[in-house]
């Protein structure tokens, strides 16, 4: 297989095995981030435990492979290794530094890169392209709204404190104090640990909640509305030459 058949394979566009091939990638990602989650439970049979140690072995050496025929087959092998997705493949298989090196206690935090390799889910995905370029398009209002936001963070904090410091001095005794609230209260999150007493702090407090969902759900539809925008059309065929006897723009 030619070198720009192999990446094709790869980033799962191939037209024979692409689907297998990312098919394949997508299945051994998810298996890992299974195994790393069972390997935390305490008291595990040390059989499974094994079993565990194997997955990350067979994970790590097909990512690794991965890894080196795409820097050897990319027509720019440097431009690939510094570009996002290249960065994302080499943390992927660095773990496996730690299964060479078992005793190296300062490196042992590493582990942790292991969950990078769930980014690849995302490797030559058509839709998250549409989400990239949806943000992209609404860059300009999606900052507005990001700092109407973080305004509204702020008066919510500020207006909050002025109502409740009196009643909660150890909870809103201060503004940076306040903040927390303000950001449970403004995402409409209210996780019910800080919550004001008075009633003049609860009028406050449903002002809050209805401005936060004005801020969230805007974003949210302009982002949306993009999306439906963006969706991929079917491109011409520039290799296709159309018939000049059925040609609907030629002159009669």
């Amino acid at each position: 297989m030619a070198r720009a058949g192999i990446i094709a394979a790869l980033d799962g566009t191939h037209a024979r095995i692409g689907r297998s091939v990312a098919l394949g990638v997508h299945g051994l990602i998810i298996v890992s981030a299974i195994a790393i989650a069972v390997e935390t439970i305490p008291g595990l049979d040390p059989a499974l435990r094994r079993a565990l140690l194997w997955v990350e072995y067979t994970t790590l050496s097909v990512f690794a492979a991965e890894y080196l025929l795409r820097l050897t087959c990319s027509p720019r092998p440097l431009r690939y290794a510094v570009s996002f997705w290249g960065i994302v493949d080499f943390l992927a298989v660095v773990p496996a530094i730690l299964f060479l090196l078992p005793d190296a206690q300062s490196i042992r935090s590493l582990r942790l890169l292991r969950l990078i390799r769930l980014l690849k889910l995302f490797y030559a995905s058509r839709a998250l392209d549409r989400l990239a370029g949806a943000f992209e398009k609404n860059r300009a209002e999606l900052l507005i709204f990001t700092l109407i936001a973080l305004v509204m963070l702020y008066l919510a904090a500020v207006g909050i404190h002025h109502f409740e410091h009196e009643a909660q001095p150890e909870t809103f005794g201060s503004i940076p104090a306040s903040l927390w609230w303000a950001l449970a209260t403004l995402t409409t999150v209210g996780y019910g640990d800080v919550y004001p007493i008075t009633p003049a702090g609860r009028a406050f407090t449903g002002v809050v909640l209805l401005i936060g969902l004005g801020v969230i759900a805007v974003p949210a539809a302009l982002i949306t509305t993009a999306l439906l925008e963006t969706k991929e059309t079917p491109q011409p065929d520039p290799n296709h030459k159309t018939d000049p006897n059925t040609d609907p723009n030629k002159e009669t």
